[in-house]
C-alpha cells in the first residue's frame, strides 16, 4: 500500500503540490488525471523519492519514505517509475538496458541473471532486439523496453508517467493490455499518470484528478463501473 498524508511540495514559495491525500491498496492500479502543469509529474517524483516534501508524508508498505526529515532513496523502496520520455540509454543494448538496473546484491549466477533477462525480453516482445540499442527500436519497441527495464529491478510498485502517449491506437491497446496483466495477474500496485481519459477508465481502479496542485475529485471501483467519459472530462479539464 502507498499512504500519502497531507503532502506538500513547494518550490521558492511557489506551491507546486497542496494537502495531498491518497490511498494505493496493494495489487492496485490509481489513475492520475489533470491538465499540464497541475503536479501529476512532480507527484511521482516525490512517491519515487527523487524530491521532498515540504510537508506531509509519503508511506509505502507502512514504512515513512519521505517527510521534511526523511528522505528514503529511490533504490530501496522497490518502486520503479517509467518517464514520460523513456530515458533509456543510448549506449546500451536492449540487453544492456534490463541488465544494468538487475540488482547485483541478490545471489544468482550468470545464468540466472540470463534467464531473468530472457524472460523479460520474451515478456515484452523483445528476443530478436536484445543486441539493438534504443536508436534502431521502434516507438512501441522502446515502450516494452522501459516497461522490462522497470521490472527488471522486481519492484512492488510500478509509477508510469504518461507511458504511451505518443503511440498510435494499435501499439497502445497492446501495451494497455500488458500494463492491465501486471495489476491483474502480477498483482502489482501501479499508479498511471496520463491526459487520457480513455486510459484511465479502461485500467484504473481508482481515479484521482489533480488541478493546480490539489485534489479535486475522487472516484473508486464502483464509481467507476458507472463513470460516463463526459463526467470525467467535465471534473477534470473544464473549468466551468
Amino acid at each position: 500500500m502507498i499512504e500519502i498524508i497531507n503532502l506538500s511540495r513547494e518550490i521558492e514559495e511557489k506551491k507546486i503540490l497542496d494537502d495531498i491525500n491518497l490511498h494505493i491498496e496493494e495489487g492496485h492500479l490509481l489513475a492520475i488525471l489533470g491538465p499540464s502543469g497541475s503536479g501529476k509529474t512532480s507527484l511521482l517524483r516525490l512517491i519515487a523519492g527523487f524530491d521532498r516534501p515540504s510537508r506531509g508524508e509519503i508511506k509505502i508498505s507502512g514504512r515513512t519514505v519521505s517527510s521534511p526529515a526523511t528522505l528514503i532513496p529511490p533504490s530501496l523502496r522497490r518502486v520503479s517509475l517509467i518517464f514520460q520520455s523513456l530515458a533509456l540509454w543510448p549506449h546500451f543494448t536492449v540487453q544492456g538496458n534490463i541488465e544494468f538496473v538487475i540488482d547485483k546484491k541478490q545471489p544468482g549466477t550468470k545464468v540466472e541473471v540470463q534467464r531473468k533477462i530472457d524472460h523479460l525480453l520474451s515478456m515484452m516482445h523483445l528476443t530478436d532486439y536484445k543486441n539493438r540499442y534504443p536508436g534502431e527500436l521502434s516507438g512501441g519497441e522502446k515502450q516494452r523496453l522501459a516497461i522490462a527495464r522497470a521490472l527488471a529491478s522486481e519492484p512492488e510498485y510500478l509509477l508510469m508517467d504518461e507511458p504511451f502517449s505518443n503511440l498510435d491506437d494499435l501499439l497502445k491497446d497492446e501495451l494497455l493490455g500488458m500494463t492491465l496483466s501486471l495489476k491483474n495477474k502480477d498483482r502489482m500496485t501501479i499508479v498511471y499518470v496520463t491526459h487520457n481519459i480513455d486510459e484511465a477508465l479502461f485500467l484504473a481502479d481508482k481515479i484521482a484528478v489533480l488541478k493546480g496542485g490539489r485534489i479535486v475529485k475522487t472516484w473508486g471501483s464502483e464509481e467507476i463501473r458507472n463513470l460516463s467519459r463526459e463526467e470525467v472530462l467535465r471534473q477534470s479539464f473544464r473549468t466551468e
